[in-house]
């Protein structure tokens, strides 16, 4: 009597393997994504309490950048940076009594404002929560 595995048995294994690896990468990906998505959102939300504050003590939200909120007066330590790619900041439109802050996010969602964030802004939040 023979001891061993037949070929049958062993390409049996190796397809429920890489069955099972690939569905692991592929949500492991999915994951990735949601929180880097729950990252811009919350990033975007520290941002906006920044501007409620540099609002209640100016009377006016900056109009040339978020620069102004973290100097001479600091309002937030420093402005966050995309967690995908650091050297992109968020999309940031403001008026003296209106602002629009903007990211792309990768989970997909409605174009709010077109042209921007490499493309198009798929969220983004004012002085009033979600545009």
């Amino acid at each position: 009597m023979k001891k061993g595995f037949s070929l049958i048995e062993i390409l049996v294994v190796v397809t429920i393997i890489g069955l099972l690896t690939v569905t692991a990468a592929v949500t492991y990906t999915a994951f990735l994504k949601q929180a880097r998505d729950a990252k811009r959102k919350t990033d975007l939300g520290q941002i906006s309490v920044a501007l409620e504050m540099y609002r209640s003590n100016n009377d006016t939200y900056p109009t040339t950048g978020l620069s102004q909120l973290t100097a001479p007066t600091i309002y937030i330590q420093s402005v966050p940076t995309d967690p995908k790619n650091p050297t992109y900041t968020y999309y940031y439109l403001g008026t003296a009594s209106d602002y629009t802050l903007g990211s792309y996010l990768e989970g997909g969602g409605t174009t709010c404002v077109a042209g921007q964030c490499g493309g198009n802004c798929n969220y983004c939040l004012g002085p009033y929560g979600q545009k």
